[in-house]
């Protein structure tokens, strides 16, 4: 699994980001490319701008990391079409270029604060993770709609 605690490589992640434009067609799921951007950014928003979403109740966070956490946070990636959550759908069109922006801005902080701030840090939906953790759900997300866009 690719660091995105690592420079060079979130630099390969943004070089991706940057080829794309609002013309970009995927080539397989329903998004366009800007509700593309926009739902990878809710992964961040969790961490960054948590008022934006509601926590999971404790049932729910149960169940959450029962069975969802090892395919989320484990080393295998996604499949195509696979089941999205409630708070990850994007409905309505976005701006293209405001989401792009925020997406690398996030990024960049993420590799910033590094693997120290993400050792032990509770996530929204699975509990205290540790950094490897952290990094796999956060690489394997961007790859696999980056891939889902051709790039």
């Amino acid at each position: 699994m690719e660091n995105i605690f690592d420079v060079k490589t979130i630099q390969n992640y943004i070089d991706r980001i940057n080829t794309l434009t609002p013309e970009t067609q995927p080539l397989w799921g329903k998004m366009a490319v800007d509700q593309m951007l926009a739902h990878c950014n809710v992964s961040y928003e969790m961490v960054y701008e948590p008022e934006k979403h509601r926590r999971p109740g404790s049932i729910a966070k149960f169940i959450l990391k029962t069975f969802v956490k090892s395919k989320v946070v484990g080393e295998k990636g996604y499949s195509r079409n696979s089941p999205t959550a409630p708070q990850f759908i994007i409905a309505d069109r976005k701006n293209f270029e405001e989401e792009k922006k925020r997406l690398i801005g996030f990024i960049q902080k993420t590799q910033q604060l590094g693997e120290t701030a993400f050792d032990g840090k509770e996530s929204f939906s699975f509990g205290k993770l540790k950094a490897q953790e952290w990094n796999n759900m956060f690489a394997k997300h961007l790859n696999h709609h980056l891939a889902q866009f051709g790039v």
